[in-house]
């Protein structure tokens, strides 16, 4: 059996923890039920091939303490609702859906999290996952949790994770491994920070998603927000340990969906909205992180450039340090594409040709 299939094989049992003083699951010394201590906020959105792996591993997971799965569906088309109906009957109290009838997301809701699942969070901590990845790892709550308990002013702890493939293969371990180590990041690093930690790989306070500003509400995305939110009142800690999945090229996922229609304007909406965002933490935060967040700001400009292939100002004194930031084998390709356009299209073709040659003999074989 290889690993993918190991991970698949792992059972789904109720995470039900004797309390303490009864000795009865569930109960208090009332005989009412327990609070969770971590509410795991989870949405989904045409996932019916990946989302049983995932609230499988959101069950799996082992420790002293309860959780409640808030998963929002927006409007699956693929069964995807009905899968999540199963998982609600057989551990009721535990998974708590909404299944929405229309999607919000085309609607401009697009922090559905903070939308449908923040409103009801009853845990203390708050673990976040989009449900075309999943945890691999029985014990990342746990050790994510025995930190945060023992760390006051820690509110956000992430994680590494491997990127894998919609078949479940490695493709790569280090991608999102920003760091060599365990270590804490000031709120300034955390704001002017180069890359993403997995958003899978978020635990926070719940108190920070009481009250969303905002420019959490208008950004289109869910993950850097709470970064900033986080960094505004303590700092956070990255555990180097690959504890989650982040599948490339999922379907359904927020990467694929803005690869679709005019690239150009969403690009050049993302990087507005995201300005907007930095702007609006600026003035919430009375200016205390004016530097770093001016300069996010311009990172994220810079990288839709990138991503358009304009190259015009790409060695400007200004933005220097975020193409420095780039990947090595980044940097060499925008080098050719700019001085030699021909041959980086000529190599280009003869790549993804030989590529779609080894994926047809490989399915053939």
């Amino acid at each position: 059996m290889n690993e993918q299939n190991e991970q698949n094989e792992i059972k789904a049992e109720a995470p039900v923890i004797p309390n303490s003083e009864t000795g009865a699951p569930g109960a208090d010394e009332k005989g009412k039920a327990s609070l969770p201590l971590i509410s795991i906020c989870a949405v989904a959105f045409n996932h019916a091939a990946y989302i049983r792996q995932a609230l499988d591993h959101f069950l799996a997971q082992k420790g002293p303490f309860r959780i409640e799965i808030l998963i929002h569906d927006d409007a699956s088309t693929d069964g995807t609702a009905e899968i999540i109906r199963m998982y609600e009957t057989q551990y009721p109290g535990i998974v708590k859906p909404i299944l929405q009838k229309s999607n919000q997301y085309s609607k401009g809701i697009w922090n559905l999290s903070g939308a449908f699942n923040f409103p009801r969070v009853a845990g203390t901590y708050v673990a976040l996952m989009d449900c075309d990845d999943y945890w691999c790892a029985e014990d990342k709550l746990a050790t994510q949790l025995a930190y945060m308990e023992t760390h006051a002013d820690c509110q956000l702890c992430v994680h590494g994770a491997e990127v894998r493939n919609e078949k479940g293969e490695l493709i790569n371990r280090n991608l999102m491994r920003p760091y060599r180590g365990d270590r804490d990041l000031s709120a300034e690093e955390l704001i002017d920070k180069a890359g993403s930690f997995p958003f899978g790989s978020m635990m926070l306070r719940s108190e920070l998603v009481r009250e969303l500003p905002d420019w959490y509400v208008n950004c289109p995305v869910g993950d850097r927000p709470l970064e900033l939110m986080a960094a505004a009142k303590g700092y956070c800690h990255y555990i180097d340990r690959a504890m989650s999945v982040y599948r490339f090229n999922g379907a359904g996922s927020w990467t694929n969906s803005m690869k679709t229609g005019d690239y150009k304007q969403k690009q050049d909406r993302y990087a507005q909205q995201m300005k907007e965002m930095y702007d609006g933490f600026d003035r919430s935060t009375g200016g205390r992180y004016r530097r770093e967040a001016a300069s996010a700001a311009r990172r994220v400009y810079f990288l839709t450039r990138v991503n358009l292939r304009d190259f015009s100002g790409i060695y400007a004194l200004n933005d220097r340090r975020y193409y420095r930031e780039l990947p090595g084998r980044e940097r060499a390709l925008i080098r050719l594409e700019r001085h030699f356009p021909r041959l980086y299209r000529w190599i280009r073709s003869a790549y993804f040709k030989g590529k779609r040659a080894w994926l047809s003999l490989k399915q053939r074989g």
